[in-house]
């Protein structure tokens, strides 16, 4: 079972950037106060829990709590902020992202198994 940490600062998120390098990173932008974004986090737990990969890093981002981050990270992997949102990024780069209702368990299989 893959576990993801909470990033709240732009240090913790320049090192899992620069991770990105050697293992993929998830990033999922969460609202706290969104019942759209409550339903993808629970699609993404739900992914977390099931056959997740275990080569790749996992991180949350509050969105309301943690701007400035959210906005770094949108800057950096130049995607257009949305809540939810998930992005894959490798080698400090965007490769794949969704938001709203498509993020669900299946999506995130999908994609990265």
């Amino acid at each position: 079972m893959a576990q993801y940490r909470e990033i709240d600062s732009i240090e913790q998120w320049n090192e899992a950037l620069k991770g990105s390098t050697e293992r993929p990173l998830v990033v999922f932008k969460h609202s706290t106060t969104c019942p759209v974004s409550a339903n993808a986090h629970r699609e993404f737990q739900e992914y977390l829990d099931s056959n997740a990969r275990e080569d790749a890093d996992y991180v949350l981002v509050k969105v309301i709590e943690s701007r400035p981050v959210s906005n770094q990270i949108a800057e950096d992997t130049a995607v257009t902020h949305a809540s939810p949102q998930i992005l894959l990024v490798q080698n400090k780069e965007k490769v794949w992202t969704t938001s709203h209702w498509a993020i669900t368990k299946e999506h995130i299989t999908a994609v990265l198994d």
